[in-house]
Parts: C-alpha cells; sequence; structure tokens
C-alpha cells in the first residue's frame, strides 16, 4: 500500500486503567504482521510530561528507551518485543510534547499572528503526529492512553474522531477496551460499565467498531448478543479477553476468537490467515516449561516490578528459547546488608544487578556481586551492575579503599565511574555534561555500536560477532584510567565504543559479565537478546550440575 492508503486502527480504553490496551495493540500488530502486512504502532500519552525521561518508576514504571534515543512509555517495549522491529522517537508522543511543539511555532509566527486554541491547533498538531507515524506503512495501530472520560485526553480523542472522519470508513476504525467486571454477591457478570463507557465515547462523537472485554470469566453468548445490541456493534465484534497465563497467549486467544475477520471486514483487508506456529511453540514452553532455574534479581525498587518490565520479559524470553522457567527471586539490596549473602543467594543459579540510580543500597548489590564473583555463581551486571562489579573489584582486590563512582562521591580519591564532559551522542552530535547538568537530556542514550574484544565470553555470547549494537540510558562512565590495574588482576574490558568501556568480564570464572548497555531493551520472545539469553544458558548450567 501506498502512504495515502494507510489504514488506522485506534484503540481507546474505558471504565479503569491498567486494562492492557498496550498488550492489546501489541497482539493485534503482531496477528497482521504475521498476516503479511507492514504494521506499526503508535502511543499517543495525554499527559504533560514532555516524556518519562525524569518521572519516577513508581509513577510510570519503566522508561523504554528506543533505538534512536527516546525516553519512552514502557507499552513501546511491548510493542518492539511482539512485532520484532525497532521503533522510534515518532511512535510516542505525550501531550506536554505537543503544546511544547505549537508553542514552538507560536513564538516563530507560523501561525500568522492567529489566537492559538486546542480546536482546531492542539488537535491539528496531534492529527499531523499520527498520520506521519503512519507513513509508509499498510497499518497504523494507535493507542490512546488513559481512560474515557479523562480531561487531559479529550484532545486526542477529537483528533481520532476528526480523523476517522477524514479518512472514510474503510481506512479507520475504532476499538474500545473495556471491563466487564464479575460481582460475587450477586454471581454475575455486569454489562453496564461498558455501556457507559461507550456512552461517553458517543458523546463526543466516537462510536465503536469492535468491543475487547476484559473479563475475570468467560462471556456467555447471551452476555456478548447484549453488549453488541446495547452498544452498536456487530455481534461478532464483541472480543472476550480473559486473563491470560502470559501476555504473549494473547494473540493466540484473540485468533480464538476470530478477532481479525471483523477488523478485516471494517477495514477491506479481505481473507486473513497469520502464520504463528513458531509463536504458539514459544508460548508454549512459556506456560509448561521442560526445565526451571533460580535467578536473584537484585535491586532496589522491588515493590514495583514494572520498573524492570523490560528485564523481567527478557527473562522469559530467554527461558522459552531454552524451554525452561527462569524463576525470578526477588531480592531487596538493602536486606543483604542486614542478613548477608550467605542466607539469601546459597542457592540461585545466577546474581543479576540491574541499572539504577542513586546510593540507595549500593553496599547491598556489592557484596551479591563479590558473592557471585567469589562463589563462581553466574553473574550478569547490567550498567550501574556492571559499574559496581568494578567499583568491588577495586576495593577488594585491588585494595584502592576510596574507589567509588562520583555519582555517590564527586570528591573521591579514585573515581573508577566518573561523569565524562563530553560525548557523542546517537546521531553524532557532541554532547556536554556537568554535576550541574539537568536530568532531562544529559544522559547517553539510544543505540550504540560496541566492538568485541577477539577470544572474549562477549564475543562468544554474540556468537563471533566484531561488532554489536545496543541501547544505553545512563550518565556515568568506567573510568578507562583503571583499566591496565584491572586487567593485570583479570578483570578484561571485552566491549568498547569510541574509547569508552561498555563491558567488562572476569577471567577463570565460569560466567560474568558486566555489561553498560541495557541488552534487555532488544529482547524479543522470537529474537532473544544474547546477552540475556547467555547468562540463563550459564544459569541453567550451573543448575544441571549442581
Amino acid at each position: 500500500m501506498s502512504n495515502h492508503e494507510t489504514k488506522y486502527i485506534f484503540i481507546t480504553g474505558g471504565v479503569l486503567s491498567s486494562l492492557g490496551k498496550g498488550i492489546a495493540a501489541a497482539s493485534i500488530s503482531t496477528l497482521l504482521k504475521n498476516v503479511g502486512f507492514k504494521v506499526s504502532i503508535l502511543k499517543a500519552d495525554p499527559y504533560i510530561n514532555v516524556d518519562p525521561g525524569t518521572m519516577s518508576p513508581l509513577e510510570h514504571g519503566e522508561v523504554f528507551v528506543t533505538d534512536d534515543g527516546a525516553e519512552t512509555d514502557l507499552d513501546l517495549g511491548h510493542y518492539e518485543r511482539f512485532l520484532d522491529e525497532n521503533l522510534t522517537q515518532a511512535n510516542n508522543f505525550t501531550t506536554g510534547r505537543v503544546y511544547s511543539a505549537v508553542i514552538e511555532k507560536e513564538r516563530r509566527g507560523d501561525y500568522l499572528g492567529k489566537t492559538i486554541q486546542v480546536i482546531p491547533h492542539i488537535v491539528d498538531e496531534i492529527a499531523n503526529r499520527i498520520k506521519e507515524a503512519g507513513r509508509g506503512q499498510d497499518i497504523l495501530i494507535v493507542e490512546i492512553g488513559g481512560t474515557v472520560g479523562d480531561i487531559e485526553g479529550l484532545p486526542f480523542l477529537e483528533a481520532i474522531r476528526s480523523l476517522k472522519s477524514e479518512l472514510g470508513k474503510r481506512r479507520a476504525m475504532n476499538i474500545h477496551l473495556t471491563l466487564v467486571p464479575f460481582i460475587k454477591a450477586a454471581g454475575e457478570l455486569k454489562t453496564k460499565p461498558t455501556q457507559h463507557s461507550v456512552q461517553e465515547l458517543r458523546r463526543i462523537g466516537i462510536t465503536p467498531d469492535m468491543l475487547i472485554c476484559r473479563s475475570e470469566y468467560p462471556l456467555p453468548k447471551e452476555l456478548k448478543n447484549k453488549l453488541a445490541f446495547s452498544c452498536g456493534v456487530e455481534r461478532n465484534s464483541v472480543i472476550e479477553c480473559l486473563d491470560a497465563t502470559t501476555i504473549y497467549q494473547v494473540p493466540l486467544s484473540f485468533l480464538k476468537e476470530n478477532i481479525l475477520v471483523p477488523i478485516s471486514e471494517t477495514l477491506d483487508l479481505g481473507d486473513l490467515t497469520p502464520h504463528m506456529d513458531e509463536w504458539d511453540i514459544l508460548v508454549k514452553r512459556v506456560i509448561a516449561p521442560r526445565d526451571e532455574l533460580m535467578i536473584a534479581f537484585v535491586g532496589k525498587y522491588l515493590d514495583l516490578k514494572e520498573s524492570y518490565k523490560s528485564l523481567t520479559e527478557s527473562l522469559i524470553h530467554a527461558g522459552a528459547n531454552l524451554n525452561a522457567k527462569v524463576k525470578i527471586r526477588w531480592v531487596d539490596s538493602e536486606m543483604i546488608e542486614e542478613k548477608g549473602c550467605e542466607e539469601i543467594l546459597s542457592d540461585v543459579d545466577g546474581i543479576l544487578v540491574a541499572g539504577g540510580f542513586g546510593e540507595r543500597g549500593v553496599v547491598g548489590k556489592m557484596a551479591a556481586i563479590r558473592y557471585a564473583r567469589e562463589h563462581k555463581i553466574p553473574y550478569l551486571g547490567i550498567c550501574l551492575g556492571m559499574q559496581l562489579a568494578m567499583i568491588e573489584f577495586a576495593r577488594n582486590v585491588l585494595h584502592l579503599e576510596d574507589a567509588n563512582s562520583a555519582e555517590f562521591n564527586p570528591t573521591c580519591k579514585n573515581p573508577i565511574i566518573y561523569l565524562i564532559d563530553s560525548f557523542m551522542d546517537a546521531s553524532g552530535q557532541k554532547q556536554l555534561r556537568t554535576f550541574q547538568s539537568p536530568l532531562g537530556g544529559t544522559m547517553r542514550l539510544g543505540g550504540y555500536e560496541c566492538e568485541t574484544k577477539p577470544g572474549s565470553l562477549l564475543r562468544t555470547v554474540y556468537d563471533g560477532a566484531k561488532v554489536i549494537r545496543e541501547r544505553h540510558r545512563h550518565r556515568y562512565e568506567a573510568n578507562p584510567a583503571y583499566r591496565e590495574a584491572f586487567e593485570k588482576e583479570g578483570l578484561i574490558v571485552s566491549g568498547e565504543s569510541n574509547g569508552l568501556i561498555e563491558a567488562v568480564e572476569l577471567q577463570g570464572h565460569p560466567w560474568f559479565l558486566g555489561v553498560q548497555f541495557h541488552p534487555e531493551f532488544t529482547s524479543r520472545l522470537t529474537n532473544p537478546n544474547k546477552t540475556i539469553l547467555g547468562f540463563a544458558k550459564a544459569a541453567l548450567l550451573q543448575r544441571q550440575n549442581g
């Protein structure tokens, strides 16, 4: 299809949040991609932040980083993991970014002195961004963040209403994801919340073409018919979406519900038969794996697992490809400080220290790293996990007592980790940063190439590749001034990017690797990241060898 024939599927959510619009969007896109269409996804977020980059994980969960360096909503991670394609900053925008763009245009005089209003200027900016994201695609799926009825979401809903009117019947459809709750006292599934949510959509001019109904229990045929009649959709357009054992089961569940039939009828797509055999095999391995292993996940944001979403999903991907269940023992690093490592880590098959910011909990993390190093337990350190592995080694092997990170102590005598004044960003532009730089926009973000050392574990993990490409999200770097001292004692630098240390590994250890990049951002169910997969393989071998 040429650009002017791009078709759009708009997905909204009703009743309440956290129903899984992102998973629904990713699942539909997976089915359409496996039919043979060129499909992409856009997430439009109504919150006023420019991006999630400076938001607390407790507020918004994980910040997902695209290859071009955009800090985006965690739903983009789901999109990439399902589609197995790289998305860009064009696939996510917020109210803050929209208003910033409009105000910038107004300051330049682009509007020729007109009064700037939500309609048409803000709505047109949203619509133009949607159309730009759809350029070159057969189908663009657009997820509107938030819940119908939220005041900040109104311009986005008006934008998709006007777009559908502009595009016509065969080029756009509205899917509304809603909740059909089960009331225990009455022993009944209730449709009224869905009816009210659809009424709210209709009030602003949007009539859904399909309902995806989240429920804990199967929907009887009579209830589906009632929803279809009361909400004005075809009977085959009421799609049941039950709680699944794994999110990767959802596309298969949608397929059983024949979701592609009404989508094809609405968008005139013809007969749709997706090829899901490989996906089906992997999902079965996720649900009923042959083996299992235990990973100790040492971190500090453990009350909110969403802050490590990409990493936990990447372990699922690795497990599915190994036909093994990767069980995670969540270990609060401050508990290690209290109880010691032996009680918590003695029976695990691998130890993982993930990325993070701030000094809280680093003592416990370094204790876990030392335990992995001395007890020959497979270890993977990601971002801060690599930096702490270097600091732990400097303190306990090189005996540099004041070894630290400039992030925690800017005046330490031995800054193993430091803040470089300038670096080249993912687009090749020179960036400057200091201790006083604002947090937003001063990190090394996005994909960078990394040269692997011949004969290293890193090169082996990447199947002999001399150059790899992985994504970053950090401010501080490993200090190359200590490289000779490290390597003399067996901690070698095995990955570099334009003189920056990207990976370190420990000689004489079964599997000990620290990487400055975030391998989890490029892991997909059908294409697991090689660092994560290598770590899981080593842990499984540790389990099998006792």
